[in-house]
């Protein structure tokens, strides 16, 4: 049996390579461990919560489809969030090809009514997500990825499939970006 308190790389690695070998405790191992993970990414690349319980479970079931050809040359936490990536990405083109309809009147009231106030950091958190948006997808991503979940350059350009080197190069953009933004904003205010 393998267990671990805060499972490492190697660790959560292993499982997966248990599990490609046919051991279905290892592969449940391996999902109590990186689901968290798993959830936080797809939140964020989704930008909308309801839909992300339902994105990590679809990635976990197109990690257990395809288990038996993982091959260990990533980790399975690199594995897994590539895999995230790309169920968000075919969610969004579902949900291009077939839009929601919304039976109330004046939807965006609604969600105006919806959001918390007087939250601690609340206001902080929503310009800071504010700032984010106004990245370009790629730039945000890598920024997101590295500087705020610290997750290592490589793993990063392994996940979007670039050169580390463009993995720097949108993080030292981004940088630059939000600092333009914070300053344009403090000589406004």
């Amino acid at each position: 049996m393998i267990t671990s308190a805060l499972p490492s790389d190697a660790s959560t690695t292993a499982w997966a390579l248990a599990a490609r070998a046919g051991d279905t405790e290892a592969f449940e191992h391996l999902v109590r461990a990186l689901h968290r993970d798993v959830l936080r990414y797809v939140s964020h690349l989704c930008a909308d919560p309801q839909a992300a319980d339902d994105l990590a479970q679809d990635t976990f079931l197109r990690a257990f489809g395809s288990v038996h050809r993982f091959e260990g040359r990533s980790s399975a936490r690199t594995w897994l969030l590539s895999i995230a990536r790309r169920a968000v990405i075919d969610g969004f083109r579902h949900a291009a090809a077939r839009p929601r309809a919304y039976d109330a009147g004046d939807w965006e009231l609604a969600v105006e009514r919806a959001q918390p106030r007087g939250v601690p950091g609340f206001d902080d958190g929503v310009a800071l997500l504010d700032l984010l948006e106004a990245l370009p997808v790629e730039r945000r991503e890598a920024f997101v990825l590295t500087q705020m979940w610290g997750l290592p350059y490589e793993e990063v350009a392994s996940m979007c499939g670039c050169p580390v080197g463009t993995v720097r190069s949108r993080v030292a953009r981004a940088r630059a970006t939000l600092v333009e933004m914070v300053k344009a904003v403090d000589l406004a205010a």
